[in-house]
């Protein structure tokens, strides 16, 4: 029996995309953002629309931040998680950051941050190897006392690793969202079987008291891939709200070809169904997306939701920035927004709009 009420996530779609990049790479060698930004975290904070998001110079992730006054025009204000240049540190090729925790998971509350014993908390992954996404990465923590969110002090020791998990996590740790919920943390995580191509990711739960010390749930993965479905070699990057009695989860599915947004329903956070067509389809060509539209950060401002995330497509001649994979695979990968009302034409969702 289907758990997904057809007419009840209408209001949860956002068919209206810009064109144009939120972020993109700024191709300045040396920079953190040189080939790619990804990634994106949208929150409110201080009277301002926050982003953590990551940048990619070739070697690995770094972690910056920007602000918005309006969720389109946006400033870079700093790092975050820089590289460190320390070679005994288990996270000293770049840090990813994943989630912040907030103060509510409902979809249409403000995303503020939560402290918790005066401090705010981060999740976040970094991988062993340079180069991109290279080798199976592991979770640390970090914290700030600092309302600026620049100065971020990190955990010694990883909190969670794909080691001793199960055979579907064994490559290698990904993204993950971290919610609060029945007076634990719940962290939702995707995960790689292998580290030789082509592996399969799946996302699984763990649980915490403390956001150090985690149980992974024994049903994992509690979002599976699924043959002969968009989703049948990838079910990733979680990013869970709740709503109307129920929680959703704005992944992604990926299929050989194509990441697209994927939208799961759920009743207790264990058992998911996925709405079979993509929720967030790739774009046609030319498009910011034609190749993958995936990583997905949402946000309800003004009775419009905003749905940000991670847009591809193949590389050509003017961008800025580009990662190039070897033999001939070079990719434009920027932040891209769609909202579920239509743009007006000073850039702000409306009814008005045209």
């Amino acid at each position: 029996m289907t758990i997904i009420d057809r007419a009840a996530i209408e209001e949860l779609r956002t068919d209206f995309r810009r064109d144009l990049p939120v972020l993109q790479g700024s191709g300045i060698a040396g920079r953190f953002d040189a080939k790619a930004v990804d990634c994106p975290f949208v929150f409110r904070h201080d009277g301002l629309f926050h982003m953590m998001y990551v940048g990619f110079d070739g070697d690995g992730y770094q972690t910056a931040l920007a602000t918005s006054p309006d969720l389109l025009a946006w400033t870079y204000r700093g790092m975050m998680l820089e590289r460190l240049d320390d070679p005994s540190r288990w996270d000293r090729v770049g840090a990813a950051g994943s989630w912040i925790l907030l103060e509510s998971d409902e979809l249409h509350a403000v995303p503020a941050l939560r402290k918790v014993d005066g401090k705010y908390w981060m999740v976040y992954h970094a991988y062993p190897e340079v180069g991109y996404e290279a080798g199976g990465a592991v979770m640390g923590l970090a914290y700030c006392e600092d309302e600026s969110l620049l100065r971020w002090t990190r955990l010694d020791r990883p909190i969670f690793a794909y080691e001793g998990g199960a055979d579907w996590e064994r490559g290698g740790l990904y993204k993950c969202c971290v919610i609060r919920h029945a007076e634990k943390y719940w962290m939702f995580y995707n995960a790689k079987d292998k580290d030789e191509w082509p592996w399969v990711e799946q996302t699984g739960a763990a649980w915490s008291d403390d956001l150090v010390h985690w149980t992974r749930c024994p049903e994992n993965p509690v979002l599976q891939a699924l043959d002969n479905s968009f989703y049948r070699q990838y079910f990733s990057d979680p990013c869970i709200k709740f709503h109307a009695g129920r929680w959703y989860d704005f992944g992604f599915g990926f299929d050989g070809k194509h990441a697209q947004g994927a939208l799961a329903v759920s009743e207790d956070l264990l058992r998911w169904e996925c709405l079979p067509e993509p929720w967030l389809p790739a774009g046609g060509p030319g498009a910011l997306d034609e190749t993958h539209a995936h990583k997905s950060s949402v946000i309800s401002w003004n009775g419009t939701l905003y749905h940000f995330y991670c847009a591809c497509r193949p590389a050509r001649e003017g961008d800025p920035a580009v990662i190039d994979y070897g033999g001939g695979s070079r990719e434009f990968r920027c932040i891209a927004v769609a909202a579920s009302r239509p743009w007006a034409a000073d850039g702000i969702p409306g009814a008005d709009a045209q």
